[in-house]
């Protein structure tokens, strides 16, 4: 093994780390609402998916033909929205064509020689759902085909292995922004080529490259693709220009772990973020943030959805304390017990 994939082990290892002694099934790490139907909800977690079809009275555990059940992150085919996507713990990409029912592997040449990826986050191109992108511990990886074949993407990407999170530009599909254990990348043709992004994110001097900063989410101002917003393992970072140049935000927080980043498609000034100390939202494009975290047993947040349509919902994923729901747009939070249904979904 080299020593810059035993650097990226180890990197994923701590992003992996959870507190306490939490059943698995409380470590919530992935949330997607269905695109129409938003009373259906994928949750992924340390050991199984879960769906439910009723907003989270009951739900149905789904690991059929999943090798490894550890699940990073799930998400919905916008087209087609019975094909379910997951992302695991060193066993590549599984799809299911069925609404989770069954899961079948699909990792024809998403690996690096004999090492697995463990799958950090998986991407869909905004019109083409046969092309997605997925962000692993061991580079980049384009299908075009749905998922039956990958192939690696990291010409540019000379320092670094490990890629957490990535993002494409929704009017501009060929621009594409990788979040890694060394900042940010972008690529103008699809990932083909990508060219290193960090200026006011990571020193030019920066001592191990590689590991100078970890980008844990990506988010594209859709209005406005030029503005790019970077959550990182010491705070928040903005571009206005592509990422020509990054500016910090949200200082008042200090070096807060930011976990995840969604905004309201609605009013793209509304934005939340999901940190190791809790729930914050800006009304201002990231500018000012305060805290929303009334009814959260649990501040460790690892993820973030927004119902399609009302963004008065949301549900956030936590580290070891479940999944929560706040009907008035983060103002108060209820908890949403994974309760297991005894009828067939």
């Amino acid at each position: 093994m080299t020593t810059s994939i035993r650097r990226a082990v180890v990197f994923g290892v701590a992003l992996l780390m959870v507190a306490g002694c939490s059943q698995r099934s409380d470590r919530v790490v992935s949330v997607a609402v269905h695109p129409t139907k938003t009373k259906i909800i994928y949750v992924a977690t340390d050991e199984a998916v879960y769906k439910t079809r009723d907003r989270g009275r009951s739900w149905k555990r789904f690991s059929e033909g999943l090798n490894r059940i550890r699940v990073m992150n799930v998400v919905i085919d916008p087209q087609l929205p019975a094909n379910v996507f997951v992302g695991t713990l060193a066993d590549g990409v599984y799809k299911s064509p069925d609404g989770g029912r069954r899961w079948l592997p699909r990792n024809t040449g998403i690996q690096k020689g004999t090492i697995s990826a463990n799958v950090n986050q998986l991407v869909f191109h905004p019109t083409d759902t046969q092309i997605l992108y997925a962000a692993t511990t061991v580079g980049v990886f384009r299908t075009t085909d749905g998922g039956q074949s990958w192939n690696e993407h990291m010409r540019g990407m000379t320092e670094i292995n490990f890629i957490v999170t990535l993002a494409v530009d929704p009017r501009h599909p060929n621009i594409i922004y990788a979040g890694t254990s060394g900042g940010v990348y972008r690529s103008f043709d699809g990932a083909d080529h990508w060219v290193k992004i960090n200026n006011g994110l990571v020193p030019d001097d920066a001592k191990m490259a590689s590991m100078a900063l970890g980008v844990n989410r990506l988010l594209i101002n859709p209005a406005n693709p030029d503005e790019v917003y970077a959550g990182t393992t010491q705070g928040l970072f903005k571009t206005l220009n592509k990422g020509e140049a990054w500016a910090r935000m949200a200082m008042a927080l200090g070096d807060q772990y930011v976990s995840c980043l969604i905004l309201d498609p609605g009013n793209v000034h509304h934005l939340y973020m999901g940190t190791s100390k809790g729930m914050f939202r800006s009304q201002d494009s990231g500018q000012s943030w305060t805290a929303h975290n009334e009814g959260l047993t649990n501040r460790n947040i690892r993820a973030i959805a927004m119902e399609p349509h009302n963004p008065r919902v949301l549900y956030v994923g936590t580290n070891g304390g479940g999944l929560f729901r706040s009907e008035d747009g983060g103002n108060s939070w209820i908890p949403v017990p994974l309760t297991l249904s005894t009828h067939v979904q």
